[in-house]
């Protein structure tokens, strides 16, 4: 007999047997989708959702055995996301989980059904994607990035580990909501330490308006989170390291590349914790009933070797806040 006559008549007669017996029969094959704005020899984005694989296993989800996981991998681009995204919403999948922003946005434009854990976005209420972080209210939910708070240490940093910086340029993709409200939320603290800040956002030819700003003194860098940022990751250190910018970063990995110094949270950690809401969702509960969860430990990374070559002394306070120091 065909495995697939003989799980139809093994779904017949399931109803006869005691339900302790049927409590004990394995569930049937689960599908996740997944998003990723990242190519699939991205570093970091294959990082990411190999945590979020090992939370899945340590949840009781085998791939191949009680479930399937559909990976999709992009380029960052509108087009190719909705597209991928589509793709991903044809296979019916039972949750599909969004890495940023830009895999979030285009899914909940092709489907306000289908249930969507998002990690590493940094403002889904402003965005449009949640009605609240309590209560989400429609079919998404999931992890925030980092929250505008953290706008304000960025530039205290810039300032504690370059004191001459007077002018920084953000990098910021205005695109996404969180762009325009980190720039908006660093300006005060920026105007109380003496910082004028000057907007770029993360493109293609990013490269000359960043040469230009450098020529001037005193120039400091301020990289915020988007899957831009990511994605030109290695353009952005080298850029700063070429100009002799300091430069401050939302994400650990930009100092791991070589960039001087970071504040915000562990990515890895989020997308381990979102396994915990797709078996939830795969359980029976429902995103809108999910609240988004806010980072609760922010951590501060600084590469000594990159400091050095700017010709900047780390203050020891600074240091021994640190929670990484790369040498």
């Amino acid at each position: 007999m065909k495995r697939r006559e003989f799980l139809g008549v093994l779904g017949g007669v399931a109803a006869a047997w005691p339900l302790a017996a049927r409590a004990q029969q394995p569930s049937r094959m689960r599908r996740v989708g997944v998003l990723t704005p990242f190519a699939a020899d991205d570093a970091e984005g294959h990082a990411r959702l190999t945590a979020f694989a090992q939370g899945l296993q340590q949840l009781g989800w085998t791939v191949g055995q009680n479930v399937r996981i559909d990976y999709r991998w992009g380029d960052g681009k509108p087009a190719t996301m909705r597209k991928l995204a589509n793709e991903l919403n044809s296979l019916a999948p039972d949750v599909i989980l969004a890495n940023s922003s830009a895999a979030v946005s285009v899914l909940l434009e092709t489907t306000r059904t289908a249930p969507i854990v998002f990690a590493a976005v940094a403002d889904p209420v402003g965005a449009g994607y949640v009605e609240s972080l309590p209560r989400p209210g429609g079919n998404a939910t999931g992890f925030v990035a980092i929250e505008y708070s953290a706008a304000g240490k960025w530039v205290e940093l810039l300032k504690e580990i370059a004191p001459r910086v007077t002018r920084a340029v953000v990098l910021r993709d205005s695109a996404i909501a969180a762009g325009p409200g980190f720039l908006g939320a660093m300006q005060s603290p920026a105007s109380s330490l003496g910082v004028e800040l000057r907007p770029v956002d993360v493109r293609d030819d990013m490269e000359r308006s960043i040469a230009a700003f450098a020529k001037p003194p005193n120039g400091g860098l301020i990289v915020l989170g988007s899957p831009k940022a990511t994605i030109y990751r290695e353009l952005i250190v080298s850029l700063a390291t070429r100009h002799q910018l300091a430069s401050v970063y939302a994400q650990s990995f930009f100092v791991a590349a070589g960039g001087l110094i970071s504040y915000g949270t562990d990515f890895l950690d989020q997308f381990r914790r979102a396994a915990g809401y797709v078996d939830r969702i795969l359980k029976g509960e429902k995103p809108a009933d999910l609240p988004v969860q806010v980072p609760t430990k922010y951590e501060l990374a600084i590469n000594l070797k990159t400091a050095k070559a700017l010709g900047l002394i780390v203050p020891p306070t600074l240091l021994a806040r640190a929670d990484e120091v790369i040498e």
